[in-house]
C-alpha cells in the first residue's frame, strides 16, 4: 500500500472515478484540480492547484509516493489552455516529481496520439506517432517528458494510452477503444505492484471482441483485461446507425478529433 497518493485533474471524469475506486491502494489519496472538488473525506486531501505554477506543483507532488495524472486539458482547444496545462504542467509535474524522490507516475496519454493511423491497422506500442490534433500533439509532449526523465534519471512511468474510458461505449467506434473502469483501476493497481516498471507504453483498451491495439508487449505487468464492449453491441445498433464508411469515425482511429480545426484563440 501506498503512504500517499496523488490524483491529479480530481474533478474530472476520470479522477472521480480513481477518488472511489484507488482508496485501498493507499492510506491517504492527494486529490488535486483547479475546479471544484467535494470537500475532503476520511484519509483523503483536497489540495486546489494550477499545473502551470511551478512552486505549487512542487508543494503538490511534496510527500507523495505515486502519481496518477489525469490534469491538464482533455480535449480539442486554442494551443494557450493546451500550452499552459498539458505542456507547462506537464514539465513542472516531472520536475516535481524529481525533487520529490522521483514516485512512480501513470501518466494518462491518450489514443489521439495516434488519431490518424486508420481503423483497419493493428498498432503495437513502437508504432510512429500520428497525432490527430494540439491536445493529440501535447500528449506527444508529455510521452516524451516521461521518455527522457526516464532515461536521463531512472523516473519511473506508466504510459497509458486511454482509449474511451466511459461507464460504457457511447458509439460504434468506442467498441473498439472502449475501457472499462474496472480493467482500468485494476491496470492502475498492476503498475504500482510491479517490482520494475521502467516506463511502458500500454493500451488502455479491454478485452473487446474489436481492437485495434497489441498490448502483448507489456505482459510483464500482469494485466489481464476482462471487460468486453461487445455486450453493449445491440444497445447501439439500436440507439444509432453506424457512421458512413467514409466519415472521420469509421476510418480513423482518432475518430472526429481529426476532422477538428485548428480552434482560435
Amino acid at each position: 500500500m501506498l503512504d500517499r497518493l496523488l490524483i491529479t485533474g480530481a474533478a474530472g471524469g476520470l479522477g472521480q472515478m480513481a477518488r472511489e475506486k484507488l482508496r485501498p491502494l493507499a492510506k491517504t489519496l492527494r486529490l488535486s484540480d483547479i475546479a471544484d472538488m467535494e470537500p475532503a473525506g476520511q484519509g483523503e486531501e483536497v489540495v486546489p492547484c494550477d499545473l502551470a505554477d511551478a512552486a505549487a506543483v512542487r508543494d503538490l507532488v511534496a510527500g507523495c509516493d505515486g502519481i496518477v495524472h489525469f490534469g491538464g486539458v482533455s480535449v480539442e482547444k486554442p494551443f494557450g489552455p493546451i500550452l499552459e496545462a498539458n505542456i507547462i504542467g506537464v514539465y513542472n509535474l516531472y520536475e516535481a516529481a524529481r525533487a520529490a524522490g522521483q514516485p512512480r507516475i501513470v501518466f494518462a496519454s491518450s489514443n489521439h496520439t495516434i488519431g490518424y493511423y486508420t481503423q483497419d491497422t493493428y498498432l503495437t506500442n513502437d508504432v510512429p506517432l500520428r497525432p490527430d490534433g494540439l491536445y493529440g500533439v501535447s500528449k506527444c509532449f508529455g510521452e516524451a517528458m516521461a521518455s527522457m526523465y526516464h532515461d536521463k534519471f531512472g523516473q519511473e512511468t506508466a504510459i497509458v494510452r486511454i482509449g474511451s474510458c466511459f461507464p460504457e461505449p457511447k458509439n460504434h467506434r468506442m467498441l473498439s477503444t472502449w475501457l472499462s473502469a474496472g480493467d482500468f483501476v485494476s491496470l492502475i493497481n498492476s503498475i504500482f505492484a510491479v517490482p520494475r516498471l521502467g516506463c511502458p507504453i500500454i493500451w488502455g483498451v479491454s478485452d473487446n471482441d474489436t481492437k485495434w491495439w497489441d498490448n502483448s508487449a507489456v505482459a510483464y505487468l500482469g494485466w489481464r483485461p476482462t471487460d468486453n464492449s461487445e455486450v453493449y453491441r445491440a444497445k447501439i445498433d439500436a440507439a444509432m446507425a453506424p457512421p458512413e464508411r467514409d466519415a472521420p469515425d469509421a476510418v480513423y482511429q482518432g475518430g472526429l478529433f481529426t476532422a477538428e480545426p485548428i480552434h482560435e484563440e
